[in-house]
C-alpha cells in the first residue's frame, strides 16, 4: 500500500480489498522500518480498492499521484511492493511498459460469481505480495494500484491494475461514508443455446426473492433475449 492522502488527523493508506479483508487487525510498516497499528476505513470487493487510516504523525511521505487517462501504451512503469515476505523483500521496485489501457478481466469470487474489472495491463514483474502496491510513471508519480495477474505456463508478463483515478473515488467515498450502490439483476442463468432449447439468450434457473428480476416479474423458466 502507499499513502495517498493526509489531514490534519490522519493519513490514509491506498492497498487492495483482497489483501485487508480477511484480517482482524492491520499493520503498516514505513520505510523508516516503523511498524504501526493501521485502522480499516472502508473496503470493496468489486473494485478490490481499501483504505486504512493512521496518525498523521506516522506519516513519512505522501506519493504524488498522476494520470492513467495520460498514459499511452509503451509507456515505461515502474512498481514498488513487498513480494513474497513482507519485511526480507519489502520495497523491491520492478520495471517494464504500460501493455495496455482499459482491459477488461473477468475475476471469479467464487464458483458461480464472477465480475470483470476494468485494469490497466504491465509487463512489469509482479509476484504475490506486490498486491496493492503503486504501479508508478517514468516521474514517479502513481497511475495504478497492482492488483493481479494471469499465472499458468504459457504466459508471461501480464500484470494488472487498478487506474489510480478509480481507486481515488472509491476511497473518497469510504473516507466520507459513503454508499457504494451498483446495479443488481437477481438472477442465476444458464446461456440458453447451449440447452435443449437452442435459441439464443439466457435461461433464467432461479431468481432470488426481492431482487430486481423479482420486482420486474422475471419468473423461474423464463429466457431473456
Amino acid at each position: 500500500g502507499f499513502v495517498f492522502k493526509k489531514d490534519d488527523k490522519y493519513g490514509y493508506i491506498l492497498t487492495n480489498s483482497h489483501v485487508v479483508e480477511t484480517g482482524t487487525e492491520h499493520y503498516a510498516i514505513f520505510t523508516n522500518n516503523e511498524k504501526v497499528k493501521v485502522e480499516l476505513v472502508g473496503n470493496d470487493t468489486y473494485s478490490d480498492v481499501a483504505v486504512l487510516s493512521v496518525n498523521s504523525k506516522n506519516i513519512v511521505s505522501v506519493a504524488e499521484l498522476g494520470s492513467s487517462e495520460n498514459l499511452r501504451v509503451g509507456d515505461t512503469a515502474f512498481t514498488v511492493g513487498a513480494p513474497l515476505d513482507a519485511t526480507a523483500y519489502s520495497w523491491t521496485v520492478t520495471r517494464g511498459i504500460i501493455s495496455g489501457k482499459n482491459r477488461k478481466v473477468e475475476v471469479s469470487v467464487s464458483v458461480n460469481n464472477s465480475f470483470v474489472m476494468n485494469v490497466l495491463q504491465t509487463d512489469a514483474p509482479i509476484n504475490s505480495g506486490n498486491s496493492g502496491g503503486p504501479l508508478c510513471n517514468v516521474n514517479g508519480e502513481v497511475i495504478g494500484i497492482t492488483n493481479m495477474k494471469i499465472s499458468n505456463t504459457t504466459v508471461e508478463g501480464m500484470g494488472f491494475a487498478i487506474p489510480i483515478e478509480v481507486a481515488v473515488e472509491y476511497a473518497n467515498k469510504f473516507i466520507n461514508k459513503e454508499a457504494i450502490v451498483r446495479p443488481y439483476l437477481g438472477i442465476s442463468m444458464y446461456d440458453a443455446s447451449n440447452t435443449i432449447l437452442k435459441v439464443d439468450g439466457v435461461y433464467v434457473v432461479s431468481v432470488e426473492e426481492n431482487s430486481s428480476a423479482a420486482k420486474a416479474g422475471i419468473k423461474e423458466g423464463d429466457i431473456i433475449t
